[in-house]
């Protein structure tokens, strides 16, 4: 078995309910969903990513989107505290999975909230994205948590979107990638480039300059094909339209750019 993991959840018969903030909402196909998801796990299988399935928490409309639970860094796991109130029964899975890896388990307590989607990770800097599901306090102890560690955290402002990785994600050399209108203060990170497409702001890095993006963003994959990468495409559309990404469908464990 590789000894890079991928924490993933099965999407639920709920899916079509999940959470939609800033888009409209727009029928979701269950069945199209459970197949979209299916080919997303088997491309990170293929690429060399263990995936580990958390349990399923069919209640939860969103519980497919798994990294919005927990925050990893090095070995240590920081249990969320989503900020919308109906998703915090979706990190006890997430925090027997991670348990059951080795990990070392800390949690974000009440008044903070943090949810996974709002951290952007980069070697040893960690931008968190203070918005709509994440607060301050959510921020405060995730520098409590982090910190020690030797994490440097960067608080970004975000308001367009729903977590700051739903703006922006980074390229393996370090630059950050995001669809400018959609991003708050490009100025924070040291290197932005801009790219054409709103879903071509999300790559998971799979390894070996392979750059795993939704299908919906042609163009950027034309970019980032031209900059010396691969882009390896998959059909995530039924989880586009409840605001989710690449990103969010899965938590990479030692991979310093989830």
């Amino acid at each position: 078995m590789p000894s890079r993991k991928a924490l993933v959840r099965r999407p639920g018969p709920r899916l079509a309910e999940g959470l939609v903030t800033h888009i409209e909402r727009s029928p979701v196909d269950p069945a199209l969903a459970v197949a979209q998801w299916e080919a997303y796990t088997e491309a990170l299988r293929a690429h060399g990513w263990a995936t580990v399935e958390v349990a399923p928490a069919d209640d939860c409309p969103d519980a497919v989107f798994v990294e919005d639970a927990v925050v990893m860094y090095r070995n240590v796991a920081l249990i969320a505290r989503p900020g919308a109130e109906t998703r915090r029964p979706e990190t006890v899975g997430v925090e027997e999975a991670v348990a059951r890896l080795g990990c070392s388990v800390n949690w974000v307590w009440e008044p903070g909230t943090l949810d996974g989607g709002d951290v952007l990770k980069m070697g040893d800097t960690i931008y968190v994205g203070r918005g709509g599901r994440t607060n301050a306090a959510g921020v405060q102890q995730l520098r409590a948590a982090f910190e020690p560690l030797g994490a440097r955290i960067v608080a970004v402002p975000v308001s367009k979107v729903l977590h700051l990785k739903s703006a922006v994600t980074a390229l393996p050399d370090g630059t950050v990638i995001g669809f400018e209108p959609m991003v708050d203060a490009p100025s924070v990170f040291p290197r932005f480039l801009p790219v054409p497409e709103e879903s071509g702001s999300h790559v998971v890095l799979l390894g070996g300059g392979k750059l795993l993006m939704a299908a919906s963003a042609p163009q950027t994959a034309e970019l980032f094909n031209d900059l010396g990468y691969e882009p390896v495409l998959v059909d995530i559309g039924e989880f586009e339209k409840l605001e989710g990404c690449v990103t969010c469908l899965s938590v990479r464990l030692r991979d310093l750019y989830s």
